[in-house]
């Protein structure tokens, strides 16, 4: 289509036809999301004819040089492009074990908000396409403009998507993976380990890990953490509870530990998921 394209809330955009051969190209490619949210909307989506089209388009780009940024359910379409195979990449967090189980040869690292491999970035959830964009004006115009449009628009400038990732939606409609989940919270803050939960389903080690590898793209023992995590995080904005409490409560006795694991997965501290305090009047 070419001309003027209307999109929702009486937006529209001026668009012009690609061009039929591939020729050298160093511009980059911004694929905007594709508005799907479960596993078979997006492949029914990529099934259809203009999907299609796109990743022959993406293709073609790729082989003449440019590069492509895309967020959300838009990477799927690169990996219909094939252009995902020995990179790093993210995407909305709840869809990651999807992308993963589409693309083994890749590294789906859904704790990530963006991601730059080569000539591919990709972003996640959570306001996705706004970091994404922002990252694009720090790279290829200057950090100083990127910083100026974050604080006009009072972006926090957020590199992880990890602190709001929710575990029980990491199951995705994966019988095993919900009970997994629901043992570990039951259980907190003395969850089971590995051994005693591969006993309780009756199977090898192993078999439990790469169930939990092929439903969720994780490790056991990360999907433990996410659960310790996303508890941790519950208690620090909904209760009064110290830190020091809250880390019991989740299974640590060493509350630096909490404090390590959070800022290495959220990039935030403990204390900084407590509710802002409004100055009295």
């Amino acid at each position: 289509m070419q001309g003027s394209v209307q999109l929702k809330h009486g937006m529209s955009i001026d668009a012009q036809i690609l061009p039929k051969t591939a020729r050298p190209d160093g511009t980059t490619w911004v694929v905007p999301g594709l508005g799907m949210e479960s596993p078979r909307a997006i492949k029914e989506r990529l099934a259809q004819p203009d999907a299609l089209r796109a990743v022959q388009a993406l293709q073609a780009h790729a082989q003449a040089g440019g590069s492509v940024a895309a967020s959300c359910s838009a990477v799927f379409l690169l990996q219909s492009a094939g252009l995902l195979a020995g990179r790093r990449v993210t995407t909305s967090w709840w869809l990651a074990p999807l992308l993963q189980q589409l693309e083994p040869g890749c590294v789906v690292d859904a704790d990530r908000m963006v991601i730059r491999d080569g000539a591919l970035v990709t972003a996640g959830a959570a306001l996705a396409q706004t970091d994404l964009m922002l990252h694009l004006l720090s790279t290829q115009f200057s950090p100083a403009l990127a910083d100026a449009v974050s604080r006009a628009l009072l972006i926090d400038g957020r590199q992880s998507q990890a602190q709001f990732i929710v575990p029980a939606m990491l199951a995705n409609g994966n019988e095993l993976i919900a009970k997994l989940v629901s043992r570990f919270e039951s259980a907190l803050p003395d969850p089971p380990g590995v051994s005693a939960l591969a006993a309780e389903f009756c199977m090898s080690e192993r078999t439990l890990s790469r169930h939990v590898r092929a439903a969720t793209g994780r490790s056991t023992s990360a999907l433990l953490q996410s659960v310790r995590l996303n508890k941790a995080r519950m208690l620090l904005e909904t209760s009064k509870l110290t830190v020091e409490q809250v880390a019991e409560r989740v299974g640590y006795v060493d509350t630096s530990a909490l404090r390590r694991l959070m800022r290495k997965v959220t990039g935030v501290t403990p204390r900084q998921f407590r509710p802002a305090v409004s100055p009295p009047m």
